[in-house]
């Protein structure tokens, strides 16, 4: 029993997506997500605190020995 349940459960919603998918104006989540995704990129790169230096011979500018 729990199976059809969950099936036309499943079913119903899908029909009812289509159904408002193709009568109203519904935004593209995938495109909404990306631009989201892109935002938090800018604001972490933009916000990030600098890092540390950990090594304590890094006072020769970068040059290897």
């Amino acid at each position: 029993m729990g199976i059809i349940r969950t099936a036309f459960s499943v079913m119903a919603g899908t029909l009812f997506g289509v159904y408002l998918a193709q009568n109203y104006n519904v935004p593209n989540i995938g495109k909404l997500a990306n631009t989201g995704f892109v935002i938090a990129k800018h604001v972490e790169e933009n916000y990030r605190k600098p890092r540390a230096s950990t090594r304590i011979d890094d006072d020769d500018g970068g040059a290897s020995k």
